[in-house]
């Protein structure tokens, strides 16, 4: 039997900023709620599903350097330029780490900067 990805967690100053924002683009719940906290959020089925869930991990100063980690993201119910504007509505900016204008994806970055890509639909919309 192999692992999964079970958890994504994030290091932030304000989990429930991120919580607000990342469950509107991903469309998930809270699922736990820490007493340091933190907060995980996962789809609405719950824990063990195909899905990670996120922990968004309490931090009071960012982490030192660039993340080696960021997530990913793709439509599942409109195109890429319409959920671009959903997400920029959101509070989500774009981010320039040196793209040349060529790429099929948009860099963003949450409320707090961490970077994200929006793809072009590998999934067909719904």
């Amino acid at each position: 039997m192999a692992c999964r990805i079970s958890e994504l967690v994030l290091g932030c100053r304000d989990p429930e900023l991120l919580t607000r924002f990342w469950c509107e683009v991903l469309d998930f719940v809270v699922l736990d709620r820490e007493d340091d906290g933190s907060v995980e959020i996962g789809p609405r089925e719950g824990f063990g599903g195909p899905q990670p869930t996120i922990i968004l991990s309490r931090r009071d100063e960012p982490e030192k350097g660039k993340s080696r980690l960021h997530i990913d993201v793709n439509a599942t119910d409109r195109d890429q330029d319409a959920e671009l504007d959903r997400l920029l509505k959101l509070g989500a900016r774009r981010a320039d780490i040196g793209q040349t204008g060529q790429e099929q994806w948009h860099v963003l970055a949450d409320p707090e900067g961490n970077e994200f890509c929006l793809l072009k639909a590998r999934l067909d919309p719904l």
